[in-house]
């Protein structure tokens, strides 16, 4: 069983979508964006999962996992999810960081009881 907040994601290969931000200014309706915005992915075809978190200087990360480039890309299409970016740009992020990667390997810890004494996780 996976803890609370961590995605859970297949064998790999996938991809993962890491947005890096730094908040700016009064919420003015970004936490019920955010909300809604995880919602709607969670409906898209691809998506995976997600995992966020933010400090109380206002930089985050969110990392969005998908099944396949073209589906970040149909994402990113999206109607809403391009309404966000823009109020992103204009309210709410004073600079923010998006990264592409294909995750090739992936394991977690601790490890295993059912593994031999010495045996990597990886």
């Amino acid at each position: 069983m996976d803890p609370p907040g961590f995605a859970k994601t297949p064998a790999p290969p996938y991809f993962a979508v890491i947005f890096s931000s730094q908040r700016i200014g009064a919420d003015a309706g970004y936490g019920a964006m955010a909300d809604h915005m995880v919602e709607l992915a969670a409906t898209q075809p691809g998506y995976l999962g997600i995992e966020s978190c933010r400090g109380e200087d206002g930089f985050g990360i969110t990392v969005s996992y998908w099944r396949s480039e073209a589906d970040i890309v149909a994402w990113k299409r999206n109607a809403e999810h391009a309404t966000a970016r823009q109020l992103g740009r204009e309210q709410w992020y004073g600079h923010f960081e998006l990264r592409v990667a294909r995750v090739e390997r992936a394991y977690g810890g601790p490890p295993r009881k059912s593994n031999p004494a010495g045996e990597s996780n990886q």
